[in-house]
C-alpha cells in the first residue's frame, strides 16, 4: 500500500488516440485506490501530443468513459487546478524550457537518423545475458550522430531533426518498484540514446512525462508494466534536470484470450463497447483489489 500522507499526488495520464479499454481501467483503478488509501489527490492529464492520432472526439469519450466507470479526480482539463493546463498540447513552454536546459548542459544532441536507419544499424536485437531479466524494448541506438564533445550544440535548434539524450554507457540504474520490487538496468545495454524531442518539433513521451509529473508534484506514478524500462530513461532525465523523481508502481498487464496484451485496437474490450453491451462497472471490477 502507498504510505498514508495528505501530500500524496497520483495521476491518470491517458492519451486520446482511441477508446480506453479494460486494461487502462484496471491500471487506473489501482492508481485511484492508492491515492484514496493515502488520503491524497488524483490528477487527470490528457497526453495529447500525438498530432496525427489525438482527436477531440476521443478526448470527450475518455472523460465520459472514466466517469462512467467510477473514476473521480480532483484536478484535470475540464475542472482546472493549481498546475493547469492539464492538456499536454498546451504545455509547450514547460517542455521547451527543459529542452534548453538539457541542450545547454550537453545532455542531448541533434540526430539525423530515421527509425529505419537505427533498425538497420543496430542489427539483430540484443539478447539478455544469463541472469538478466531485461531485454531491450527497441533497437539500441548505435551512436551514429553522437558527438565526441557533449558541449557546443547548436544554439538555435535544428529544424527537422530528432534530439537524443546521451545515456551514460555502462551505468547501472536501480529503483524499487512498489509492485515488483528492486529493478535494475544497464544504460547502453538495455536501452541506448533515446529521443527527447522529435523532428516534428514536439517533445517525446519521455521528456513530456518527466516535466509534467515534476511540475504537477506527482508523488507516485502508477502505470502498466510495459513502461518499466521507460522508468530508467526517465530517471536519467530527472537527474539531468535536477528534479526529484516520484515513486513508481507498475501494474501487470491485462491480456486477451490469446495472451496478447490489450491495446486500443481491442475494440470489443473498450469501455465504450462494454457499456453498450450492458456490462456494469461493478461487474467488470469483480476480483479487483
Amino acid at each position: 500500500m502507498a504510505s498514508s500522507s495528505s501530500s500524496y499526488r497520483g495521476r491518470l495520464a491517458p492519451s486520446p488516440t482511441g477508446y480506453l479499454h479494460l486494461g487502462h481501467a484496471r491500471t487506473f483503478w489501482t492508481a485511484q485506490q492508492r491515492a484514496r488509501a493515502a488520503g491524497g489527490k488524483l490528477v487527470l492529464r490528457s497526453e495529447d501530443l500525438d498530432r496525427a492520432r489525438a482527436h477531440g472526439d476521443f478526448a470527450a469519450a475518455m472523460v465520459e468513459d472514466l466517469r462512467w466507470f467510477g473514476f473521480v479526480w480532483q484536478e484535470g482539463p475540464e475542472i482546472g487546478g493549481p498546475y493547469a493546463p492539464y492538456l499536454q498540447s498546451a504545455r509547450q513552454g514547460h517542455y521547451r524550457a527543459a529542452f534548453e536546459r538539457l541542450r545547454l548542459t550537453g545532455a542531448i544532441y541533434p540526430c539525423t537518423c530515421s527509425r529505419h536507419d537505427v533498425q538497420e544499424s543496430a542489427g539483430a536485437p540484443h539478447e539478455a545475458p544469463p541472469g538478466e531479466a531485461w531485454t531491450p524494448d527497441e533497437p539500441i541506438y548505435p551512436g551514429t550522430c553522437r558527438p565526441e564533445n557533449p558541449a557546443g550544440q547548436p544554439a538555435s535548434g535544428c529544424p527537422g531533426l530528432n534530439w537524443r539524450f546521451r545515456v551514460p554507457d555502462g551505468a547501472v540504474l536501480e529503483f524499487v518498484d512498489g509492485q515488483f520490487g528492486k529493478q535494475s538496468a544497464t544504460a547502453g545495454w538495455h536501452f541506448g540514446d533515446f529521443v527527447v524531442w522529435r523532428k516534428d518539433d514536439t517533445p517525446a513521451y519521455q521528456l513530456a512525462c518527466v516535466v509534467d509529473d515534476a511540475a504537477m508534484f506527482v508523488t507516485e506514478v502508477v502505470r502498466g508494466a510495459d513502461l518499466l524500462l521507460s522508468t530508467f530513461r526517465q530517471l536519467l532525465l530527472y537527474r539531468a534536470l535536477g528534479l526529484t523523481p516520484p515513486a513508481f508502481f507498475h501494474c501487470p498487464l491485462l491480456t486477451d484470450e490469446r495472451g496478447v496484451r490489450l491495446a486500443k485496437r481491442h475494440d470489443a474490450l473498450s469501455l465504450r463497447s462494454l457499456r453498450a453491451q450492458g456490462r456494469s462497472p461493478e461487474d467488470l471490477r469483480v476480483g479487483w483489489r
